[in-house]
């Protein structure tokens, strides 16, 4: 069986119960190194085979699944956060599926979400934002034409960056380009959840500056619209007293 597992955002606390129970069952472990906490490594049991992946291609991922799955092994194929966000785990699934073979996922904590965490913030904040656009820069690899920086920008909604620190020369300039203000506030989290996680507010306009003034180039996200702010917002209607919903009858 394979099993694919998000290894959550960083600290290795952050994997879910299932994760954590699927890693220290595993005989074979097969991990994005240049980005999974390798202190998630020790919850395995002392015979698991472990293979960093980081310098390898799908081909030779594969053929380490092939060989477990011939041994009558369990494998866990350990992604960075929740690799449902460019995991590149279709292709994985894709071939597995071509050669009959079984396997399972188990969801883990984004690093969307653990930005979130480390700057306190709410991204669905009523009257400010009620949309979040999860994207990244065009670099090496394409984005669709249709899904460019700036075309999203264009919505002026919350919008999550991966895989851009080390474009924000161009990211800032396609984010401006596409109608934020300058003005709009933004935030970098590096390495979100773990020991040497940072946070940096500024602006759009500010996004490049902030991030080499800060030493940062990779392994972060960039937050940008209003609702960075977290203040301006309206009261939620949930817990409105006035305000009627299925379990509650609002209050004169």
């Amino acid at each position: 069986m394979i099993h694919f597992v998000g290894a959550g955002c960083g600290a290795a606390d952050l994997i879910t119960v299932r994760g954590k129970g699927l890693l220290e069952a595993a005989d074979v472990i097969i991990y994005a190194g240049s980005l999974v906490n390798p202190a998630l490594l020790d919850y395995r049991k002392e015979t698991c085979r472990v293979y960093d992946s980081a310098k390898m291609t799908l081909e030779e991922v594969l053929s380490i699944m092939f060989e477990a799955e011939a041994a009558g092994l369990d494998t866990v194929r350990l992604h960075t956060g929740d690799p449902c966000l460019y995991g590149a785990i279709r292709e994985q699934m894709d071939e597995l599926d071509k050669r009959g073979v079984a396997y399972d996922y188990c969801p883990g904590v984004s690093a969307f979400s653990g930005a979130a965490a480390a700057l306190k913030m709410e991204y669905t904040l009523p009257d400010i934002s009620q949309s979040v656009v999860i994207t990244r820069m065009a670099g090496r690899t394409p984005v669709p034409e249709r899904e460019s920086v700036r075309s999203f920008a264009a919505h002026g909604a919350t919008m999550v960056l991966f895989l851009s620190a080390g474009l924000l020369e161009k990211t800032q300039a396609e984010l401006l380009l596409g109608g934020y203000r300058e003005d709009t506030p933004a935030a970098i989290v590096y390495k979100a959840s773990w020991p040497d996680e940072k946070t940096c507010l500024c602006t759009v306009g500010t996004l490049a500056d902030c991030a080499r003034e800060n030493g940062i180039s990779k392994i972060a996200l960039i937050i940008v619209g209003d609702v960075v702010k977290q203040s301006g917002y309206a009261r939620s209607k949930l817990y409105d007293p006035t305000f009627t919903t299925e379990f509650r009858v609002a209050k004169e």
